[in-house]
């Protein structure tokens, strides 16, 4: 399963930044993706054109905390295990050093942060096939991963984010679980896949996880009530059938216990 099988998908991040060319030079250097409009106050950053990452300056707004709800990680879900690799060569080219890397069962996963501290993750998914279960849920793990091997898993060299790349996921920081998973199993119609250690991992139709909510050094954070660094706004796209459903469950502009907004899209179709 790809996540974009599902009706709903994680579509764009914004983020609200301090240093807006440093930030977007990370995400076009390091991350790979294409610049795809630019203003003194605003870049967008994706793929064959279609946007995953705005970037916003807002040089007055307040550093956010890592003890506060927001963004976690920002997941990008490369097409294949050989693209994970010929990213890890290329970070070491870069001189980028990683955060952390974990096998999660599910997937194999390299961690690192931008300039300002929004987490970013790059992943490979393993065939759904090959996703354990326990108990009826997805079983995830965090296990070491073999690095060497990922690298000899490269196939050429790193020429950017490649055609396919999406944000697979948004993992976030929230102050409680219990009113995050009532928000986001019920409104926005996300189940459970799975939970681990004070964290929830939330999929639409089946995949292991399009939201992940944690409380690892957040627990009791407060709603957003003033402008902050990091992550400001997440798109969604689906299927019009599945948008109709979520704007009867949620509303047109949904917005999370701690004052997350999201941005209902269409999916774009397939040219036939």
């Amino acid at each position: 399963m790809a996540t974009s099988d599902a009706s709903l998908q994680i579509g764009d991040v914004t983020l609200i930044v301090h240093d807006l060319p440093a930030v977007a030079q990370f995400y076009e250097k390091i991350i790979g993706l294409e610049r795809i409009s630019a203003d003194a106050s605003e870049i967008a950053l994706g793929v064959e054109g279609q946007v995953m990452v705005r970037l916003r300056r807002d040089a007055q707004a307040a550093r956010t905390s890592p003890r506060e709800a927001g963004l976690f990680h920002t997941a990008f879900l490369l097409p294949e295990r050989s693209d994970l690799g010929a990213f890890l060569s290329h970070l070491s080219k870069m001189g980028q050093s990683l955060e952390g890397a974990s096998d999660h069962k599910v997937s194999e996963a390299l961690y690192l942060s931008d300039p300002e501290g929004n987490g970013v993750e790059i992943y490979r998914d393993r065939p759904r096939a090959e996703w354990p279960l326990k108990n009826g849920e997805i079983a995830m793990t965090t296990d070491p991963i073999d690095l060497q091997d990922v690298a000899r898993a490269a196939q050429a060299e790193w020429r950017g984010a490649p055609a396919g790349t999406v944000i697979g996921h948004v993992h976030l920081r929230v102050g409680a679980l219990d009113p995050a998973e009532l928000f986001y199993r019920d409104i926005l119609g996300l189940p459970v896949t799975t939970r681990y250690r004070w964290a929830n991992f939330h999929g639409w139709d089946g995949y292991h996880h399009h939201i992940a909510t944690n409380i690892w050094h957040s627990k009791g954070a407060a709603p957003k009530t003033s402008p902050r660094t990091g992550l400001a706004e997440v798109g969604l796209r689906g299927t019009p059938e599945a948008l109709e459903a979520l704007v009867a469950r949620a509303g047109a502009n949904p917005v999370d216990p701690w004052g997350l907004p999201f941005a209902l899209r269409e999916k774009e179709t397939a040219p036939a």
